[in-house]
């Protein structure tokens, strides 16, 4: 019988909890340790439509890139968005671990999925922790040089996504940084180790300023669209281990976010 902490276990030799930011929160965060599992959803975000499902399809897991506990609670009530969503998993039965952080930071997680969707040869770790093989962020070259306006349509294909918004510094595209989720703070590590163009999400505008000021391309290509794309690794990762178990990714995790043209 496969329980949760079997899931937690393999999840983390992949992606070490102990790689998650100090503000962050990581690893078994509801539900019972020694939990029969069956069944498994993967998602970036356990929202109600996820949890929904996973009722649907009897699945006793759900594995999220975002925590569904955040900062701090003092409650867990109705009232609010966040106690709702908790009451409902425990009310079903539903455990959730959450990899956040660490699978961002972790080898072949969020930022390595990203890289290589980009066609991004890796070199190097934006940021590197420990032994300079893992942080935040990766950079390397793309084959060729290419004109930032063929790069942009080929990161929406490979993203699937809408649109996005960009800073186009007049300088072609040839060495990429990248960082899944909210990296606007690499800009300028990523200028300094040579890089031409940054792609992220979340970009403020004081950092499309700050790209400007140092003439490199900056790419936000949305928060959901530069995550979600790990989901399929998450589920190899469990079903390797797993053979026997139900995982998939769940049809309702879906990008909250459109983009309006005219």
């Amino acid at each position: 019988m496969t329980k949760v902490v079997d899931i937690l276990n393999i999840l983390d030799a992949a992606a070490p909890c102990r790689l998650a930011e100090s503000y962050d929160n990581v690893g078994f965060i509801v539900g019972k340790k020694d939990g029969e599992v069956r069944k498994i959803l993967v998602a970036l975000d356990i929202t109600g439509a996820v949890i929904d499902e996973a009722v649907r399809e009897g699945a006793e897991l759900i594995v999220s890139h975002h925590p569904i506990i955040f900062s701090a609670r003092k409650s867990i009530t109705d009232e609010d968005v966040i106690g709702s969503l908790l009451l409902k998993l425990i009310e079903n039965g539903i455990s959730a671990i959450c990899m956040h952080t660490n699978l961002d930071s972790a080898a072949g997680g969020v930022n390595d999925v990203l890289a290589a969707s980009l066609g991004i040869e890796i070199e190097g770790v934006v940021e590197p922790k420990e032994d300079g093989c893992v942080g935040g962020g990766r950079y390397g070259r793309i084959g060729k040089e290419i004109a930032l306006s063929d790069f942009l349509p080929l990161i929406c294909k490979a993203l699937g996504t809408g649109g996005v918004k960009y800073h186009d510094a007049g300088v072609k595209v040839s060495k990429v940084a990248v960082g899944g989720g909210s990296c606007g703070d690499y800009i300028a590590l990523a200028e300094a180790i040579g890089c031409d163009t940054v792609v992220t999400a979340d970009i403020k505008h004081n950092q499309f300023l700050e790209a400007r000021e140092l003439g490199i391309n900056a790419i936000d290509a949305g928060h959901f669209a530069t995550e979600d794309i790990v989901c399929p690794g998450i589920c190899k990762i469990i079903s390797e281990g797993f053979p026997e178990l139900s995982v998939k990714i769940a049809e309702s995790d879906r990008d909250c976010t459109q983009f309006f043209t005219v």
